[in-house]
């Protein structure tokens, strides 16, 4: 039994209908996301649901009306699938769709916007400098301290990144980043503990999962330990004092609230060393899925199997603006 009133006895799985799960699309992350969307894949259908993959990287996003779809579970990350544009597709086609809408969704892809309307709203994050050049990098690493990441502005996975010590290693990690984003992002480096926090649902009922603590090899969390080793140590249970854990999530729930986020996302928080200040990095609106996804492995620390977790999300799947909804009083 779920410790989450996720009312999955009552859902209708013969209503929910045709459902595509979307999987791939064009982004540096289509290989993570294709483990993502088999798995979500193989768990709806063992929950009875008619779900068939759908790459965006290899049919227009228009054959979903044309074939009948009565619904889209987004398994898609970073570019073109959790930054607003595919979003915006389902609302223009009225496809009901898994996530946040296409505000939320677009706002917590750019690291950039993501901090700032956080500091507005006094949430703690990293100092950070949006840089142009190799110059002001090395000129952020001045301001900042040493050592700063140097990442892609809207990029996930870690893809880009690099943790800067010395000037001299600006440039290249300038150019890293500035392969996937023309926006680079310059952050203060936070030493500590290394935690996630999934969330599930929206607005006032939105729940937050068990934190998870991340042990990676020498402090290095990458784009490899993340997906591709099993030497990253996850604790869930967190391991940290039950009043620490419960301030973490309910940061989360805050960030998450923030940017106006629904139906589910993870947020990453570093936990400095010394005073426990809470720090945070960023949130991802379309988490992984993958078989070293923490999603689901903080689901099933709350009593909720994979399979459960996926009918769950899918079952929250809806639209900015709901069908048959007027503009100014006029129909649509």
């Amino acid at each position: 039994m779920s410790h989450f009133d996720l009312k999955l006895h009552s859902i209708d799985v013969a209503a929910l209908g045709k459902v595509a799960v979307l999987l791939g699309g064009t982004s540096a992350e289509r290989d993570i996301s294709l483990m993502s969307g088999q798995g979500v894949l193989q768990a709806l259908r063992a929950r009875g649901v008619d779900a068939h993959a759908f790459d965006p990287a290899t049919q227009e996003l228009g054959a979903l009306r044309q074939q009948g779809f009565a619904r889209c579970f987004i398994a898609l990350h970073g570019r073109h699938g959790e930054d607003g544009t595919v979003q915006g597709a389902l609302e223009l086609l009225g496809i009901p769709y898994t996530g946040s809408g296409v505000l939320a969704s677009s706002v917590a892809m750019d690291k950039t916007m993501t901090k700032r309307l956080w500091r507005a709203d006094g949430l703690p994050t990293p100092d950070w400098r949006q840089v142009a050049s190799a110059d002001e990098t090395v000129q952020a690493l001045q301001t900042l301290g040493a050592p700063m990441i140097v990442k892609p502005a809207r990029e996930g996975s870690t893809i880009g990144l690099t943790k800067v010590h010395l000037p001299h290693e600006c440039a290249a990690a300038y150019a890293l980043a500035a392969r996937y984003d023309p926006e680079v992002l310059c952050e203060q480096f936070i030493a500590g503990d290394e935690t996630t926090c999934a969330v599930l649902g929206t607005g006032a009922q939105a729940r937050a999962l068990p934190l998870i603590r991340i042990l990676a090899p020498g402090g290095n969390y990458d784009y490899q330990h993340k997906y591709f080793t099993d030497d990253t140590q996850y604790l869930c249970p967190c391991g940290l004092p039950e009043a620490e854990e419960h301030a973490l999530q309910e940061l989360a729930l805050a960030a998450y609230r923030s940017l106006g986020c629904r139906g589910w996302a993870r947020a990453d928080i570093m936990v400095r060393e010394g005073d426990r200040m809470p720090f945070l990095l960023e949130i991802n609106t379309s988490p992984g899925m993958t078989g070293h996804s923490l999603v689901p492995m903080a689901a099933r620390a709350a009593g909720l199997s994979y399979e459960d977790l996926c009918l769950a999300l899918l079952a929250t799947a809806t639209l900015d603006t709901p069908p048959g909804a007027t503009w100014g009083g006029a129909p649509q």
